[in-house]
């Protein structure tokens, strides 16, 4: 056993180096040339579309290519008509300052997977292969089929499915479309909810503290939802629609099935209003999103649901007027109103009334010729005393989720601007920090939890 945990972690080690690796042969190669579908498609550079040529965070044109459906057009020759296919790997090396304890049979409750170093670790994080672009007509999509090296899981993930079309009402010109998608807010234009927000990148083996609401990500991949949204005059957005579950077949199926999974009771309606103006230049938007779910934990309904209900201002702030200095500022606030019954029911816990929890981020980021990135950002995580429960569901203590922390990133994006010869292989390598004060209630021993990671993410 010891020897195949050895010869794990030396393939997790070469994969987690493969992105840098084909970095130097690329940078040594003058003809080396890949091309991710939504370049090929627009005949742009990625820099058109993402404030740092690669990665989630969009520049005003990327938000108009995904609210129009991913259907726009524009390259040319054979690159063209390739099928709108490509392909991300992603590896991470992570150190914290306090070792972490390893899954075993002594240690059945480690942080860490079997196989996995109390420190120092290097990852395969994950490789995805993406459906990414026009469909037919008016129809696009951006679906993600994603392996996860740390979990060993193979699943779909973020999938939005759209159709759109324009209309002019007088002078007023409108956009128009419905999204079909598998995780409430990976349709959304903006970086501040919680499927496109920063940080980008992670790893499985950093320590998790905190609590997360609903919305951030508790049900990625479990559910589908359908919604109706709209542009006016590229000022006012308006989005509606509702989520259910997807069947334990379907989710074993796509990969996505087991212990922790949960499933919605009836439909969860979702929400989104947001203003947006671009002043030459100077790009603002303010905004409000939300969803209210009952949702069985774990899938068991014999203590009936739990109702969660989810409110979020957030706002934006790009300089986009000279692209050698990018500025940025985006920041939200989710507020989760919390009715655990199913939980005390499971508990024989006769404490009644409501729980909540509160998240707060802010970042700030300055791009320096859309390849050298810094960005700053601070967390803040509120919630009521929370039940821990032994193994027979006895209360052992109550606790708070209480978190504050800090990420600084330093990111290099060597290509995927128009100048450069090798502008449709996107890679980005970047240098993250993560400091806490306060961690899971607590402020005594919080800096244990800091970590660092060297990330590198090649897509083509």
């Amino acid at each position: 056993m010891q020897t195949l945990f050895k010869r794990s972690y030396k393939l997790n080690y070469f994969l987690a180096l493969l992105p840098a690796l084909i970095s130097i042969i690329l940078l040594t190669s003058p003809e080396a040339e890949a091309t991710p579908s939504f370049s090929r498609q627009t005949g742009v550079a990625c820099s058109a579309c993402h404030t740092q040529s690669f990665g989630p965070n969009l520049s005003p044109f990327g938000r108009d290519f995904k609210l129009g459906g991913y259907t726009m057009g524009g390259g040319s020759g054979t690159a063209a008509k390739l099928p709108p296919l490509s392909a991300t790997v992603m590896g991470t090396f992570t150190n914290t300052q306090k070792d972490q304890t390893v899954q075993s049979q002594s240690q059945p409750d480690g942080t860490l997977r079997s196989g996995y170093n109390k420190n120092n670790n290097f990852t395969f994080d994950e490789a995805s292969l993406f459906y990414a672009g026009r469909i037919y007509g008016k129809v696009g999509a951006f679906s993600q089929l994603t392996y996860n090296g740390y979990e060993d899981r193979l699943a779909m993930e973020h999938t939005d499915i759209r159709f759109a079309d324009q209309l002019d009402l007088g002078d007023t010109p409108i956009t128009y479309g419905i999204s079909l998608n598998n995780n409430p807010t990976v349709q959304d234009l903006w970086n501040t909810t919680p499927a496109w927000g920063f940080p980008y990148t992670g790893s499985g083996v950093q320590p998790s503290v905190g609590a997360s609401p609903l919305i951030d990500g508790a049900l990625g991949s479990q559910v589908g939802g359908a919604s109706a949204y709209t542009m006016i005059n590229n000022l006012l957005y308006l989005e509606a629609g509702a989520y259910g579950s997807f069947s334990s077949n379907f989710q074993r199926g796509f990969g996505i099935a087991g212990p922790d999974r949960i499933s919605l009771d009836g439909p969860a309606p979702y929400w989104r209003v947001a203003l947006q103006h671009d002043w030459q230049g100077h790009y603002f938007a303010l905004g409000h999103y939300g969803m209210s779910a009952d949702v069985f934990p774990g899938r068991d309904k014999t203590f009936g649901a739990n109702h969660f209900t989810d409110v979020a201002v957030d706002a934006t702030y790009q300089y986009m007027t000279n692209p050698k200095h990018i500025f940025e500022v985006k920041t939200a606030y989710i507020y989760e109103d919390q009715k655990l019954s199913a939980d005390r029911g499971a508990a024989s816990d006769p404490t009644t009334g409501r729980t909540y929890l509160a998240t707060y981020k802010i970042d700030l980021a300055y791009t320096f010729d859309q390849t050298y990135g810094l960005t700053f950002a601070y967390n803040k995580i509120n919630g009521s005393h929370a039940p821990l429960f032994d193994d027979v569901g006895n209360i052992v203590a109550q606790t708070r989720p209480n978190s504050q922390f800090y990420t600084a990133e330093l990111v290099y994006v060597p290509f995927g601007k128009s100048n450069s010869y090798s502008y449709l292989m996107n890679l980005r390598t970047s240098l993250q920090y993560i400091g806490y004060s306060q961690a899971n209630g607590t402020n005594t021993d919080a800096q244990f939890n800091n970590t660092f990671m060297v990330n590198g993410w090649l897509a083509f």
